[in-house]
């Protein structure tokens, strides 16, 4: 009896030791970026563009200050033709297919909403790096997921872009809900089977993240309410959903935060300015005119 109590502790010590050990050996500042050739000459501007910009660069900056037990890579890359974006072993890629949708869908003025057209590809873009990022976060820390996982890298994404000054978080979110709502518009009737995905519909990831930015700031987003993108019905109980997510991120994901570091990061301005005319597309042969 005294030998299986023994060896029962000596194995939740060797357990302790071995979780605090993988625990300090996670540190910030482990993300790597690159930017790859891309495959189809179509995307040499995007390329260039983001290259010039040093976007992968404010990422990585942006993402330093989580503490991860390995190295993530992040890459910019083309993807045989899929308009995509995904996460795994310890590796985020991100497609110049998908960047070449957004920029495809880019409206030519600023929306009735007052969202500018830029903001249309840099909110649902930087949304996307942090889905993705939420994923790696969920795999190399271990961190327990309550439902679909899709829709906890969605709220995680969302949490963050919110922590951003008022008008960036504005930004950012109008401009990822933009794009959901412009995809379920340009979508085809969903069939039953449709309805099976991990990931929800365009329609319902748009009122989420709505949801969740009314949630977090009612004045800042007052007007979705008002102007009825967001129904009353739902909106009532957004406060709480919030409150859940914030709960949750604190709880499981705050504890693997330099916080020193994070709050350095997020006290810079992040996004170039809103611009009324969008940059040329890439493949136009000229500056889009607005009417």
């Amino acid at each position: 009896m005294k030998t299986a109590v023994a060896l029962a502790v000596a194995g939740m010590v060797l357990v302790t030791a071995t979780a605090t050990t993988a625990f300090a050996a996670s540190k910030s500042n482990r993300v790597s970026v690159t930017y790859v050739l891309p495959k189809d000459p179509a995307h040499q501007l995007i390329y260039e563009r983001l290259k010039e910009h040093r976007a992968l660069e404010r990422l990585q900056k942006f993402l330093s200050p989580f503490r991860l037990p390995r190295t993530l890579k992040v890459s910019l890359a083309g993807c045989d033709g899929e308009a995509d974006a995904f996460y795994g072993d310890d590796a985020i890629t991100i497609c110049y297919e998908y960047i070449s949708e957004l920029w495809k869908n880019m409206p030519a003025k600023t929306t009735e909403a007052g969202t500018a057209p830029m903001d249309t590809v840099i909110g649902p873009l930087f949304d996307t790096c942090l889905h993705e990022f939420a994923h790696a976060l969920f795999d190399m820390l271990k961190v327990p997921v309550l439902g679909r996982e899709e829709d906890a890298a969605d709220q995680v994404a969302a949490y963050i872009n919110l922590q951003f000054g008022k008008a960036e978080a504005r930004r950012l979110i109008m401009g990822t809900a933009y794009a959901y709502a412009n995809e379920a518009e340009r979508a085809a009737p969903l069939s039953l089977k449709q309805f099976a995905d991990e990931h929800g519909t365009p329609a319902q990831r748009a009122y989420n993240v709505l949801c969740i930015a009314y949630g977090a700031d009612p004045e800042l987003f007052g007007d979705l309410v008002s102007k009825g993108y967001l129904p009353k019905k739902r909106a009532e109980g957004c406060g709480d959903e919030y409150g859940k997510i914030a709960d949750a991120f604190e709880g499981l994901i705050s504890p693997h935060l330099n916080r020193a570091q994070a709050r350095r990061i997020l006290d810079g301005a992040w996004l170039p300015k809103p611009t009324k005319r969008p940059p040329r597309r890439p493949g136009s042969p000229r500056p889009i005119q607005v009417q």
